[in-house]
């Protein structure tokens, strides 16, 4: 089997519209926390953006998805014998509708792993010395 990071590389360099416009909002854990790579290699296929942490694939699709509608439920299939949930989404939905992309996008993340990093909470971390110490 031939290497797909040469294609994924190639996929990042020449991404859509919509895929560029949603990266601005996943990228460097900005939703909530949680970690995306882009045009990431999962056996035959390279996944527009996947968060590993919570075994989620989220796929935009732009027109031509309609005529390879067989391919694409083969591909889901396949990514879900792989373990990952794969949630999809038009490339006019990412543009036109970002608010509503992004709360899909989180509920999902939610479901599959509700804290990607827990922040440590109020006095976690801290040395607590006795008095006169």
């Amino acid at each position: 089997m031939t290497s797909l990071v040469p294609t994924a590389r190639e996929l990042r360099s020449s991404a859509t519209g919509a895929e560029r416009h949603l990266w601005r909002f996943v990228r460097n854990r900005y939703l909530s926390g949680y970690r995306f790579r882009r045009q990431v290699p999962l056996g035959p296929y390279v996944a527009d953006f996947v968060c590993l942490r919570a075994r989620l694939i989220v796929e935009i699709d732009g027109s031509q998805h309609d005529e390879h509608l067989l391919e694409e439920l083969e591909r889901t299939r396949y990514l879900a014998r792989l373990g990952f949930r794969v949630i999809r989404f038009w490339n006019n939905e990412v543009l036109q509708q970002t608010e509503a992309v992004l709360e899909s996008i989180l509920e999902a993340l939610i479901q599959a792993c509700p804290h990607p990093s827990p922040l440590p909470q109020a006095g976690e971390g801290e040395v607590h010395r006795a008095a006169g110490d």
